[in-house]
């Protein structure tokens, strides 16, 4: 079978190094390629005009800043994501937006992925076979 999430182009929006850089490795063991990764919001939305995105994978606080702006854009390409936070509370209109809570492991960033990519294929009409 093969893996769902070979090839898929992910964005990754983290403004805290260490934490990226974790993330990105699990993302390329998942066979995911990575866009970015992206630490603002400029930077990210940026990504999203110039790049083919199939998911992304959003810290909800980037400095100084949200990154809902960057879910808004995602939201109206139709593009899967995920946001991450070490928070318990996420800001309305944004709270019923898939997420996961900090620190997360690898299995959970991968489950979540695999269904958010499920869908999304489903819902473009595409076959798909995958591990879970």
């Amino acid at each position: 079978m093969n893996n769902i999430l070979q090839d898929a182009r992910v964005l990754l929006v983290e403004d805290e190094m260490l934490i990226c850089l974790d993330i990105e490795f699990m993302l390329q063991e998942f066979g995911c390629k990575v866009v970015g990764p992206a630490a603002t919001v400029s930077k990210a939305l940026a990504l999203i005009d110039m790049e083919q995105i199939d998911l992304a994978v959003l810290d909800v606080n980037l400095g100084h800043e949200k990154s809902y702006p960057i879910v808004d854009r995602l939201t109206m390409l139709d593009i899967p994501f995920l946001l991450s936070t070490g928070y318990a509370e996420i800001d309305a209109p944004y709270d019923d937006c898939p997420r996961l809570q900090k620190p997360f492991s690898r299995t959970q960033l991968r489950d979540r992925l695999i269904r958010l990519r499920a869908v999304a294929l489903d819902e473009n009409g595409a076959k798909h076979d995958h591990q879970v």
